[in-house]
């Protein structure tokens, strides 16, 4: 029952494309397997112990991970030129460590089970998971995928997002988990197991349903035109044949920039009810034009292109680019600062960086990335671990920012977060409290090749604009790029895998939510009130 938790835990996120709306019904009995293993008892007929409720946790947990991030070992091997022996022990390892906070949330309910009884433990399960979560985002810096993100698309539950996070969300989805539980164990009566039982289908249906009425196209107003670079540079071990030059990128991006094609998606590209206009070149009329088009800002997406922000040609290119379009640009480079740490023997600290450049061509702020995928970007314990260096070729050893960085330009702010960034509610709120009235994210999503990571990362994204309620512009290397409105909805998008850009519409909004205001509080007083049940359960053994 733990492992086949796991695998329903599977089902309502990304597999290999965008989830159907029908899939993410699984969400709402996907935990139930393992609370009713985790709340039976042992052959001995009493409850199970500390140790066996962590050890079914611990199985659950692999399991989910093994398949929400199975893309973990094809990007080692396939794009970080890894032997396939050497990806699937990394994706292994990985599974083992993170399936440790199922293994804590197993523990805490067995532990309470043991204490308080089944029925008092149940009303525990929504507190216990959110507290693990927060565990997971805080302490292992990972919160991929928290449960509550399987409704991204649900614009009934998605209210709450604004006021608890994505926290809410997956507390109300274990609430209705351990709910069914109580309909397994009450005691029979006449009818009451079978109407209960009609009751939870009719639910299910009418989940369905409303999910299909209220997915409308209907989107946001619009005041504002941004266009979204969509280069499609191969990576990793896809990159074949001779590197194109500096130039040659810049001009690539730069034609882009001034005459983007009318290549769109109506919607998230590969969803069947998506509309799709594909032009994989420019449009001669276009091409043709001897006026850029109108825009209030270009992004370029961060990508495998040599830029770095103290080349000369790289500077003249974007300065030059800028006064042709009439529009600041945001453009992901190589940023160069001394170092100041007398300690360490390089001369220079390197940072994945967005650059901001004014249509007057000057380079007016920076933003370094604050928080850089481990194994990725940097090595942790990097002596142990000498066997990634070619994963590693791309990013070399770079250093983390220390600030957030906000973008101003006559009268509007524009907070850009670097790829996996996006997936820190906490830290992406900031942004917006420091001012920004429409965030940027600028990622590399190419290394996830064609697997659910695209799709996950894409939908984390929408989460971060439904917190904040700002629109998200989303410059990608290989797609998903996108529009997405205050809502979470993706407004246009491009198709991927195809050289493109987007000329799309959006919005400067103001207003404040009360989770950019207070941040992950919701989840800290689950957290509270777990650590005070598991405190009254360990009472009587200190005593």
């Amino acid at each position: 029952m733990a492992a086949l938790s796991g695998v329903l835990q599977v089902l309502p996120f990304p597999i290999a494309g965008p989830t159907p709306l029908w899939r993410t019904a699984f969400c709402w009995f996907a935990l139930l397997p393992l609370l009713w293993a985790l709340l039976g008892n042992s052959k001995a007929r009493s409850a199970l112990n500390l140790r066996q409720g962590a050890a079914l946790g611990y199985l659950c947990g692999f399991v989910w991970y093994l398949g929400n991030c199975y893309w973990i070992y094809q990007t080692m091997y396939l794009y970080g030129g890894l032997a396939k022996p050497i990806a699937a022990g990394i994706l292994v390892l990985f599974c083992l460590y993170l399936g440790l906070y199922h293994a804590l949330f197993a523990t805490l309910i067995a532990a309470c089970r043991q204490r308080f009884g089944r029925q008092a433990t149940l009303v525990l399960v929504p507190f216990a998971w959110v507290a693990v979560e927060l565990a997971r985002a805080r302490i292992t810096g990972f919160p991929w995928d928290q449960l509550g993100m399987t409704q991204v698309d649900n614009s009934l539950l998605t209210r709450l997002a604004p006021i608890t996070g994505v926290y809410g969300l997956s507390f109300i989805i274990a609430a209705v988990n351990a709910l069914w539980l109580v309909r397994i164990r009450i005691r029979e009566q006449r009818f009451t197991r079978p109407v209960l039982t009609a009751t939870g289908v009719v639910i299910i249906l009418l989940y369905i349903a409303a999910l299909h009425y209220f997915h409308t196209p209907t989107y946001s107003a619009t005041n504002a035109k941004a266009t979204l670079i969509q280069e499609n540079l191969a990576v990793g071990a896809d990159r074949t044949g001779p590197e194109p030059s500096v130039p040659q990128l810049i001009d690539s991006f730069s034609q882009l920039s001034l005459h983007p094609p009318r290549s769109r998606c109506n919607g998230i590209p590969e969803l069947s009810t998506t509309t799709c206009i594909v032009f994989t070149t420019p449009p001669q009329s276009v091409q043709e034009a001897s006026d850029p088009t109108p825009t209030n800002v270009v992004i370029w997406p961060e990508s495998p292109a040599p830029f770095a922000e103290d080349d000369p040609q790289f500077r003249s290119g974007m300065s030059s680019l800028a006064r042709a379009v009439h529009a600041p640009l945001i453009v992901d480079d190589i940023g160069i600062s001394s170092n100041s740490n007398a300690a360490d023997s390089k001369p220079f600290d390197r940072f994945n960086s967005a650059s901001f450049i004014t249509p007057d061509g000057n380079f007016a702020a920076r933003y370094d990335k604050m928080h850089l995928v481990p194994f990725g970007e940097y090595v942790p314990f990097k002596s142990l671990f000498f066997f990634a260096g070619s994963l590693l070729a791309e990013a070399g050893d770079l250093s983390s920012g220390n600030h957030r960085t906000v973008f101003a330009y006559d009268g509007h702010h524009y907070g850009t977060f670097i790829c996996y960034e996006s997936t820190f509610a906490d830290e992406v709120r900031l942004f917006v409290l420091k001012g920004a009235d429409v965030l940027v994210n600028i990622s590399d999503d190419g290394w996830y090749g064609d697997t659910s990571a695209p799709w996950q990362h894409l939908d984390m994204v929408r989460m971060r604009a439904i917190e904040n309620h700002r629109w998200v512009l989303r410059a990608t290397n290989t797609g998903v790029t996108a529009a997405i409105d205050p809502h979470g909805r993706v407004t246009a998008a491009a198709p991927r895998h195809i050289r493109t850009a987007l000329h799309v519409g959006f919005a400067y909004e103001h207003n404040i939510t009360f989770y950019t205001a207070h941040g992950d509080i919701f989840a800290y007083i689950c957290a509270i009130i777990t650590a005070l049940a598991l405190v009254f359960n360990l009472k009587p053994r200190m005593n």
